[in-house]
């Protein structure tokens, strides 16, 4: 009978482990029309349904809305990344199908879907939630407080009796800790979709139960998402009317850049088709100098190019993680959508980025006062740890033995759900 969840519900992936006895976990495993996975792309698709009755929607998670979107064209609603919404004040909810979505009706809703895939594999006697929190939430202001409660909303529906919130890079501390074989100074470098985490733990072993003294915490709201953006701004932005300008009153005047960043946000994305400034964009045509590329900007946005848009620069940003060069390829931009990218090009492109992720690396050790020479393990995990100039980082000021890496998609969640079964919890939760 398991005693607790741990929910690592991220901006690219959600993964729920359970706490079984003792140090055993396992990932929660799901069956959709997309077949079984013990991870949950954290995106939603909403259809239209006759047969479920008037104005009733179908609702998919994960792959499974990917699919639904894909075969579907026009027909479907479909939101991703929903996470980097919790904390913005300015997110008031979006409309689909003429029915309004508040951030934790979202969350609800993606995480019964979950638990619909699980079936028989959903525990029912969980006692205690312990879910995971960033150490600084995305957005340019985030409300850490604002993204709690509509947490706490979401998953009190969902029936929990005890909820509790643990920063992110604390639980993967946790769950790389468990290998360790004598007491010792852990940083922890959390690297998502919307943000990067760093938790500084020091680790020792007392009549074999393992304990915890938190050093330091920071963090910065900044990530894999921000790095699909800098690819997008580069490559696709100028093609479809950045830079560009249009006529007013016998001015020319530059096409605002803040339609470019919602073009270059998964999540923006998928709300800026029912926003004021799509119309807005739409009025500038006949305006405009270069009508031609605004008017691909508006069909990529009618057409729902934002999920192939995704695929493409991920497979970018994939491939020069292993190589030095990587092609970019998005059929919707036709000639324009083909071209080379260098390493060294995407590096520089994400330069501002990663000095904001070293300086709240210096920020975490300098508010410790910890000498990087007494850290004895640096612990990387996230899917934007792969990125070459991301480890550079570490690697410039560590020696390479004292780096690890693993379980870049479950460390969270397993090291949550162990956080969980722990009577000690409160010296854990953030």
């Amino acid at each position: 009978m398991a005693e607790a969840l741990g929910l690592d519900f991220g901006t690219t992936n959600t993964v729920i482990a359970v706490a079984e006895s003792g140090d055993e976990t396992r990932s929660i495993a799901y069956t959709s029309s997309a077949g079984t996975s013990d991870s949950m792309r954290t995106a939603l698709s909403f259809l239209k349904d006759p047969q479920l009755g008037a104005g009733a929607l179908k609702v998919e998670a994960g792959q499974a809305a990917i699919r639904t979107f894909i075969d579907n064209p026009g027909d479907c609603r479909f939101l991703q990344s929903i996470k980097t919404f919790a904390a913005s004040a300015l997110f008031q909810g979006t409309l689909v199908h003429a029915r309004r979505f508040q951030f934790e009706d979202l969350m609800e809703v993606f995480l019964k879907r979950l638990q619909a895939y699980a079936g028989d594999g959903w525990p029912g006697e969980a006692k205690r939630l312990v879910a995971g929190r960033p150490v600084h939430f995305a957005g340019a202001s985030p409300d850490p407080a604002l993204a709690v409660t509509r947490y706490n909303e979401a998953l009190t529906r969902l029936g929990f009796p005890e909820i509790h919130y643990v920063y992110e890079p604390v639980a993967a501390a946790f769950y790389f800790a468990r290998t360790l074989k004598r007491d010792a100074t852990v940083l922890v470098a959390d690297f998502g979709g919307g943000t990067t985490d760093f938790s500084l733990i020091r680790f020792s072993t007392e009549a074999g139960r393992l304990s915890a003294t938190p050093i330091g915490h920071s963090g910065v709201g900044i990530a894999g998402d921000q790095f699909d953006a800098r690819i997008i701004d580069q490559l696709v932005a100028p093609e479809i009317g950045k830079g560009s300008q249009f006529k007013s009153f016998g001015k020319l005047l530059d096409v605002p850049s803040n339609y470019y960043l919602a073009f270059s946000r998964w999540n923006q994305l998928s709300v800026f088709k029912t926003l004021k400034e799509f119309t807005d964009l739409k009025s500038l045509v006949r305006q405009a100098e270069e009508p031609e590329k605004l008017e691909l900007f508006i069909d990529l946005i009618d057409h729902d190019e934002g999920y192939p848009l995704y695929q493409a620069v991920s497979a970018t940003k994939m491939a020069l993680s292993s190589h030095e060069e990587a092609d970019f390829r998005f059929a919707p931009l036709g000639k324009a959508g083909e071209k080379r990218v260098t390493r060294r090009d995407f590096e520089s492109w994400i330069a501002d980025d990663l000095v904001r992720m070293e300086q709240a690396l210096n920020e975490v050790l300098s508010t410790s006062h910890t000498e990087a020479a007494s850290i004895d393990k640096i612990f990387l995990t996230g899917g934007t740890s792969f990125v070459p100039a991301v480890r550079d980082i570490f690697h410039r000021r560590f020696e390479a033995s004292r780096i690890e890496t693993g379980g870049e998609l479950v460390s969270i969640a397993h090291g949550l759900a162990l956080i969980g079964e722990r009577d000690d919890i409160d010296q854990w939760v953030a």
